[in-house]
């Protein structure tokens, strides 16, 4: 029943904002759009398209502003006038009681909250779609006081997502089955893979876990700080991470009259995605500015701050080195490369022509270089690729739509802090040099030292593993080889019959021949 009260709300949503008549225009049915004109009928949709479908996805609630801050991403799926209005909806939602904050803390640790923690402050510093944050001053066991941020999950949302994700699914197949592009666009998948990100937001300690492995992986590079996780208290729920204190990256004039470096804040913000996408394959996959801050303490001055790890992009060494090979040959402006990667992956259909492709390609992104970064939008970029996309049939693959988002807000983030940026130039050598690094002999030293473990325990055992073939080669699995051998025997007793046959038959013909002439004279 509570399902069927939420399918009747998001339709009296939908016909509220004009949605149905935005969508039944979008497809190729003439019937659809003759069914669009009839409900428009009577109702005032005078606001732009997308503001409306914005507005809309505002009033369903956390789980849709949620996926409307992922569909602005896919800009292969929507007009860029959508897809801008959709990158407007705000992670700011109103924060649920304290009261309910405390008994899920003490709920999750079975502790009352005044025995964890000195203080606690019962008024939200953050709030978003999926759970809130609140400082406080955790108990050290050594008696030592640590500055610590909970952050505590939004009650009720396993249900709510359950529900609302069954309906995406549903609305994902129409989707599929009427429009011309369904198919290719995949938007089933782009819902699969929504509901794993969901899935994996709803579980704090997995969070804590990416963090946890960022914070190693970026150790050594000294240009992001990211907090210390505290195990003893962190559940499902709830964690409790270091405190972090800095200036929100969005506040450009503060970080100036702190005497930050801002074009090298912006430089190394492209180090650090490229470092965690192309050297880890494990990168930050929300880094829009409200996650970002700066330290200006003395020790960490100018770093980065990476907040909420909630979502994390993995890839494949097969992933990074076709990325590698795409953005390196971009960057070269070698065209026909780019052409033959996507083919050679499959992007394309084995048919494509590659000058055809190489030339769109161009088309698209000759006009961006050389260009500081003031004057190129990627958003623009991808949106020509995407269309360009179609035209030749490619298959946009899910699994890259959180890189896609990520460098979006790389490019956000380059252009509020230093506008002459030079993206491409920034990024060209480090991408070169892991593509020596990936193709050079260091690349053979450290798989040989990554395998030396396997081959100091394998060594010893060979002598035995040897005796043991020789053995079982007598039984079992020797018997095929047997066989073999006999048949091998038997094949070439065959042959010896033959020639000795033939041999004789030669030799009596010869002797019939001799005893005929001798007789003869």
């Amino acid at each position: 029943m509570t399902r069927l009260f939420r399918g009747v709300f998001i339709v009296w949503v939908v016909f509220r904002y004009g949605l149905d008549e935005l969508f039944l225009t979008s497809f190729q049915k003439p019937w659809l759009h003759a069914m669009a004109r009839i409900v428009s009928i009577g109702r005032n949709l005078d606001a732009p398209r997308g503001q409306r479908i914005r507005e809309a996805l505002e009033r369903l609630g956390p789980i849709f502003v949620k996926f409307g801050q992922v569909l602005s991403t896919r800009r292969d799926l929507m007009p860029l006038d959508i897809a801008n209005e959709l990158a407007r909806l705000q992670d700011r939602v109103p924060p649920f009681g304290s009261d309910v904050a405390i008994a899920t803390i003490e709920r999750a640790f079975n502790k009352k909250v005044d025995d964890i923690f000195v203080s606690f402050d019962r008024e939200p510093i953050a709030s978003a779609s999926i759970a809130q944050v609140h400082f406080a001053v955790l108990k050290g066991r050594t008696g030592h006081a640590r500055e610590v941020a909970v952050k505590v999950l939004r009650p009720g949302m396993l249900s709510a997502i359950e529900k609302d994700l069954s309906l995406m699914r549903m609305m994902a197949g129409w989707v599929e089955g009427l429009s011309a592009d369904g198919k290719r666009l995949k938007p089933r998948e782009v819902v699969a893979e929504f509901d794993k990100y969901l899935h994996d937001e709803l579980d704090l300690v997995r969070e804590a876990s990416s963090a946890a492995q960022l914070r190693r992986n970026m150790a050594g590079l000294d240009l992001v700080l990211i907090p210390e996780m505290f195990w003893d208290y962190c559940a499902t729920e709830v964690i409790v991470m270091e405190r972090m204190n800095g200036i929100p990256i969005s506040q450009v004039e503060r970080l100036r009259a702190a005497g930050v470096d801002i074009p090298k804040l912006a430089r190394d913000g492209v180090t650090i995605f490229f470092t965690q996408v192309f050297r880890d394959g494990f990168f930050h996959a929300d880094m829009h500015p409200g996650n970002i801050q700066v330290s200006v303490a003395p020790a960490t001055f100018g770093r980065y701050i990476s907040l909420d790890f909630g979502i994390v992009g993995t890839l494949t060494e097969s992933d990074k080195e076709y990325l590698a090979q795409n953005f390196t040959a971009f960057f070269r402006r070698d065209y026909k490369r780019v052409a033959e990667l996507h083919i050679e992956s499959g992007w394309v259909p084995a048919a494509t022509r590659v000058d055809e492709l190489e030339s769109a390609i161009r088309s698209v992104c000759e006009p961006y270089f050389d260009r500081p970064l003031k004057e190129i939008s990627l958003g623009l970029v991808l949106m020509r690729l995407f269309q360009t996309s179609r035209r030749f049939s490619v298959e946009i693959q899910p699994q890259l739509v959180l890189l896609q988002k990520t460098l979006l807000n790389i490019e956000g983030l380059g252009r509020q802090l230093d506008p002459e940026l030079d993206l491409w130039s920034t990024a060209k050598p480090f991408l070169e040099q892991w593509m020596i690094d990936q193709l050079g002999p260091k690349k053979l030293i450290d798989q040989l030292r990554n395998e030396a473990p396997r081959y100091a325990k394998l060594l010893p055992e060979l002598p035995r593993l040897l005796v043991d073939f020789l053995q079982n080669s007598r039984s079992g699995a020797g018997r095929g080889f047997d066989e073999l051998l006999a048949e091998q025997k038997r094949t070439n007793s065959l042959l010896q019959a033959i020639m000795y046959g033939g041999v004789g038959f030669v030799l009596g013909l010869l002797a019939m021949q001799l005893i005929v002439r001798v007789r003869v004279f």
